[in-house]
């Protein structure tokens, strides 16, 4: 029994029907009734031979900064979705690198991979628009400059950034921190260059730094920053992973939080309430996010549009205050 037979039974095309199949682009009655009759009909959609007959490999690349621990959480997540629809992936760590991440990529594109979903280092790279039309590409965190075609998941960065420096500001906070792992190659990060423009507004004295990738060694720059003049008196982590490493350097040198020091991240990951004092952050529906981007990937092999503009779902965080952040010292 072929999908085609479901969706002439149901009146509809095979495209809608296999949206319908999947809960997706219908009405809640259009997928029961298209339900009804896969399961009358006998058919059993396999994703797997489906991806092979298409001239598919059914392979899915999934990269991100693997050292980021939220990275870690979103990319099994996504790896899940896919292993349900029965595809296979492959996890790939860019190390927060743009020119491995590109690397990376390009390989997948070479090496009959079908797309990739990116949890992506640099989406201002032009490279992007190389790739081949038939490799799908879906963007997480950011629109791809260079790709407007390509579906993406992205981050309302302006309402967190602007929540995270009007908490920080209220609590009279002037001299602040914002602490990436984005490299100098990177610039075009939108949550950075959205910090700098709000503490401007503000009359903020922001400071930028890049820090390694891996916790420790993110600790001693961290430490560095902190043990200079003018130290700030807050830092606005854009991984909680890197708010962790503040912790760290804050115990080195023996400041304590959030009494000399406040501490801001922006994943709420499972660790964030474990710390002591738990950390103030930002939350994301992971599963939402992972959900999306697989729908978006699967729905572009299926019924790739031609006269619609690409699927951009845009994911709000929601602010976690615990008691990582408290007044300005002094």
């Amino acid at each position: 029994m072929r999908l085609q037979d479901v969706a002439d039974e149901a009146g509809l095309s095979k495209a809608a029907a296999s949206y319908a199949l999947r809960g997706l682009k219908s009405s809640p009655h259009t997928q029961q009734l298209v339900r009804d009759i896969a399961d009358r009909l006998g058919y059993t959609a396999n994703p797997v031979a489906q991806a092979l007959a298409g001239g598919r490999s059914g392979a899915v690349g999934v990269c991100g900064a693997l050292h980021d621990l939220w990275h870690q959480g979103l990319a099994v997540a996504l790896a899940g979705r896919l292993r349900a629809a029965g595809h296979v992936s492959s996890i790939a760590d860019t190390d927060g690198d743009p020119d491995r991440e590109r690397a990376l990529v390009e390989t997948m594109a070479r090496e009959h991979v079908d797309g990739v979903v990116a949890l992506v280092t640099d989406p201002e790279a032009r490279w992007w628009a190389e790739l081949p039309e038939h490799f799908v590409v879906v963007s997480v965190g950011d629109v791809l400059t260079w790709r407007p075609q390509a579906p993406s998941v992205a981050f309302d960065n302006v309402a967190g950034v602007r929540t995270a420096l009007a908490h920080l500001a209220g609590l009279g906070h002037r001299r602040i921190g914002l602490l990436t792992t984005g490299l100098p190659s990177t610039p075009g990060r939108p949550a950075q260059r959205l910090a700098g423009l709000i503490a401007e507004e503000r009359g903020l004295d922001l400071r930028l730094v890049s820090v390694p990738p891996v916790v420790g060694r993110s600790a001693g720059v961290i430490e560095d920053l902190l043990a200079g003049a003018r130290r700030p008196t807050a830092v606005f982590c854009l991984s909680d992973s890197i708010a962790f490493a503040a912790y760290r350097a804050a115990a080195r040198i023996g400041l304590d939080i959030p009494g000399e020091l406040s501490v801001l991240g922006y994943d709420d990951h499972d660790l964030a309430d474990l710390v002591d004092p738990a950390l103030t952050t930002f939350g994301w529906d992971e599963d939402a996010i992972a959900r999306t981007a697989i729908d978006a990937l699967l729905s572009r092999w299926e019924d790739p549009p031609d006269d619609e503009p690409p699927a951009r779902v845009v994911f709000r965080p929601h602010f976690v205050q615990r008691h990582s952040t408290g007044d300005a010292a002094g």
